[in-house]
C-alpha cells in the first residue's frame, strides 16, 4: 500500500463531497488531528481505521485503493512535471510540495521537489518515515532536534534523518528562494487509531 497515494484519494473523496476534515473526524470517531495526519501521509492508518472512514465518507474501503494496484515496474518523468500537493498547511510556511513519482504505483519511496520562499518558518516536525535531503538551490538553514544550532546547507549538501527525529528547513537570512529535493521512505504499516 502507498501511504501518499492513499492519503491523496482520501483527501480527493471528502473535498469531492465538499466535507471538512471536522466533519470527516466527526463522522468515522476519529480526532480531527487523525484525520490530518492519514491525509498529511504523516501516518498509515489501520485496516480497521480505514474500514470508518470509508464509511464515512460513504465508499466501499476497496475504492480507497483502486489506484494501488501494481502498475509498470517504472515511470519517467521531469523534475519540473511534479504534481502540486498541499501538506500541513505548507503554503502558510512558503513551502511548496511537488510530488515526482506519483504516476509510480506501489513504490517504496516518495520523491518531492520542495521549493522555499519567505514565510514564518513551521514548528519542529517529525515523522515515521526515514528521509533523505538535497539542496538544489538557495541556501537554507536546517534544524534538527531544536533551532539553537542550525545547519546551513548550500547546493549540494544532504542530510539523511531517520524515523521521529523532530527537524525544519527554512530560507537562511537574506536568501529569498530556495529549492530542494527530499525522498522519504515507505513507511512500515501501522496500528492506527
Amino acid at each position: 500500500m502507498n501511504l501518499l497515494e492513499l492519503s491523496q484519494t482520501i483527501r480527493k473523496v471528502r473535498q469531492a463531497q465538499k466535507m471538512t476534515v471536522e466533519q470527516l473526524a466527526r463522522r468515522s470517531g476519529f480526532s480531527k488531528g487523525f484525520i490530518s495526519q492519514v491525509e498529511n501521509f504523516r501516518i498509515t492508518p489501520s485496516l480497521k481505521a480505514l474500514l470508518k472512514i470509508a464509511d464515512a465518507l460513504g465508499i466501499d474501503v476497496g475504492d480507497l485503493f483502486r489506484n494501488n494496484s501494481s502498475a509498470e515496474p517504472f515511470t519517467f518523468s521531469r523534475l519540473d512535471e511534479g504534481e502540486e500537493l498541499q501538506r500541513d498547511n505548507s503554503a502558510e510556511y512558503g513551502i511548496r510540495y511537488l510530488a515526482l513519482a506519483y504516476r509510480q504505483l506501489g513504490r517504496k519511496m516518495d520523491p518531492f521537489i520542495l521549493e522555499y520562499t519567505p514565510a514564518s518558518p513551521r514548528e519542529l516536525m517529525m515523522h515515521e518515515a526515514e528521509e533523505f535531503f538535497v539542496v538544489l538551490e538557495g541556501i537554507l538553514d536546517y534544524c534538527i532536534y531544536d533551532d539553537k544550532h542550525p545547519h546551513r546547507m548550500s547546493p549540494g549538501d544532504t542530510v539523511y534523518l531517520k524515523a521521529n527525529i523532530p527537524h525544519r528547513a527554512a530560507l537562511a537570512p537574506g536568501c529569498s528562494y530556495a529549492k530542494g529535493l527530499v525522498i522519504y521512505s515507505e513507511i512500515p504499516d501501522q496500528v492506527g487509531e
